[in-house]
């Protein structure tokens, strides 16, 4: 027997109406000579519609969902409408330079649907450029490899529509989240520009295209960013976010002089990125069972060093969203906000208004707060604020600019903290760095040989505890070599290479003495623990990465 779906039914109808009018309106729009477009799989810009307000361009039948400058495309239903002749006049009047599409009622509404996000995306965000789902969606499919991001905004660039320039921002864009990049660099050369992005940690060749084509990427990218069109000879700072159905991305925008024009970096802060478990992160059992112990302590400082992108502010999270409970109070101060965790309280420092990390502190501190996260100690005003709160009941978790664990020491005696106040205040200092894992589809093994060996030797002969050698067989690595589910690069992810150096009696004796790095190097041997280098071998010889990457970030 045959069962009859009448919501199947109604949705094929629904369809085949959608069709008919597209087609009806494709045959009147040949007839007026106007270009015709089905917006329903188009991108639609929200700033554009602060050019007309909703009310007149429901009652114009129009809607405007793209905007450069004065340069705006407009979708209409009908020329011959007066209304809408009258606003095409009137937008004329006041200067826009209008590319007219002839849209269907379906088109239309949609554009108008967007008008309810307009007040709220204006109100929380400097600048909000809007990818359409549908859009992302498309393109997130497409893209697996650098190849296709490439083969897409080449295909762009060969068409001369007047809305491929923020098609082109929205593939470049969209490419990067599909695949996880971290940061988008525009780079203006003598004849050409090149793209790059950079994936797990390395920057890597996208494409090079015109000149022309990036100057006018180049006003899209500072419009959405709110930066100043005409300032080309200083750096600038602006930001943007994209919102993908409930997720929303912010973009960090940097632009540079340069003798060919300015460069330009976009940092993505994907909030899926950032959001990884205390023990997915790579931090070897013995030692994470000690920072554990440490972040449930109800007071002290915690600390997490390395330099710009070695996943410090990942490792905070992770701490943070292990010890949070509904019974205690936990405020962050950051610039930015990367990643938003329910029942925490997070503000952003905004240097420009005098709300600086110190500020931040001092306002949390009136707060009642249990944890408090300063996102980075820069100066002497910083580290003082946060070493008292760290010995007035609080629990402070920051990050500091220095090379290892060790270096934390006399990095803080450099800003002015008292030598006797560090060894009180601070629990543990953590050093980190990333490096890129290897892909498990292709990747393939070798055997342990010449230099290589000799450093391996080395290395683990200098472990204190050898029974965290135990069973680690040293005969065999492995080695990168590509395939299409790592997009040719033989890795895919990154994994942390950790230190760490637990403040103990043998510590305070030594801060007192103002040390160096190797003094508190060697002070801290009795703890037993490894070191990065040695941490990251083990992770090579596990098959997780290989030596060339651990060298490559590690000085081995």
């Amino acid at each position: 027997m045959v069962q009859f779906d009448e919501e199947k039914q109604e949705e094929r109808v629904a369809a085949l109406r959608k069709k008919e009018e597209e087609e009806l309106v494709k045959t009147l729009a040949e007839r007026d000579s106007i270009p015709y477009l089905d917006l329903s799989m188009h991108p639609i810009n929200i700033d554009a519609l602060r050019v007309v307000k909703e009310a007149d361009a429901r009652a114009a039948n129009l809607a405007i969902f793209n905007a450069t400058d004065k340069n705006i495309d407009v979708a209409i239903l009908s020329p011959e409408n007066g209304k809408t002749k009258e606003v095409l006049e009137d937008l004329k009047r006041h200067g826009y330079k209008l590319e007219i599409f002839m849209v269907s009622h379906e088109s239309l509404n949609r554009v108008w649907d967007r008008y309810k996000d307009l007040s709220y995306s204006f109100e929380t965000k400097s600048g909000a450029l809007d990818i359409s789902n549908e859009e992302i969606i498309n393109v997130t499919k497409k893209v697996r490899s650098i190849a296709d991001v490439k083969a897409l905004i080449e295909e762009l660039l060969n068409m001369k529509r007047a809305y491929k320039i923020s098609k082109i921002l929205e593939i470049i864009l969209a490419g990067a989240i599909a695949l996880n990049a971290s940061d988008i660099h525009l780079e203006p050369e003598e004849k050409d520009l090149r793209l790059r992005y950079r994936l797990d940690g390395v920057l890597t060749d996208i494409l090079h295209f015109d000149s022309e084509t990036f100057e006018l990427l180049l006003s899209r990218i500072k419009l959405v960013s709110e930066l100043k069109l005409n300032v080309k000879d200083r750096a600038q700072d602006g930001r943007f976010s994209i919102k993908l159905g409930e997720q929303e991305t912010e973009v960090r925008t940097s632009t540079l002089p340069g003798p060919y024009g300015e460069s330009v970096v976009l940092r993505v802060l994907n909030p899926e990125s950032i959001a990884v478990e205390l023990n997915e992160l790579g931090i070897h059992s013995r030692l994470l069972i000690l920072l554990e112990k440490e972040i449930k302590k109800p007071n002290g400082m915690i600390l997490v060093t390395g330099p710009t992108g070695s996943g410090k502010t990942t490792t905070l999270y992770a701490f943070l969203k292990k010890i949070y409970t509904p019974d205690i109070k936990v405020i962050t101060i950051e610039n930015p906000i990367e990643y938003h965790i329910e029942g925490i309280v997070q503000t952003q420092t905004e240097t420009d208004k005098g709300y600086t990390f110190a500020e931040g502190l001092r306002s949390a501190l009136r707060q009642d707060p249990d944890v408090i996260m300063v996102g980075e100690i820069r100066d002497s005003e910083t580290a003082g604020v946060a070493i008292n709160a760290s010995l007035t009941g609080h629990l402070v978790l920051s990050t500091l600019h220095t090379n290892n664990a060790a270096g934390s020491f006399p990095r803080l005696l450099d800003l002015g903290v008292n030598s006797k106040v560090v060894s009180s205040a601070l629990n543990v200092s953590i050093a980190q760095r990333l490096v890129r894992k290897l892909c498990e589809s292709c990747k393939q093994e070798k055997v342990l040989e010449g230099e290589w060996k000799k450093k391996v030797e080395i290395i683990l002969n200098a472990v204190d505890d050898k029974s965290l050698l135990e069973g680690v067989q040293r005969e065999k690595i492995w080695t990168n070599t590509g395939c299409e589910k790592c997009g040719n690069l033989g890795f895919k992810g990154r994994i942390g290479v950790f230190e760490a150096i637990f403040v103990d009696a043998n510590i305070e004796k030594v801060v007192i003495e103002n040390p160096s790095e190797r003094d508190i190097r060697e002070a801290a041997r009795s703890q037993k623990l490894l070191n990065l280098a040695q941490d990251g071998v083990l992770k090579a010889l596990l098959g997780i990465t290989t030596l060339e990457e651990l060298d490559r970030v590690i000085d081995l």
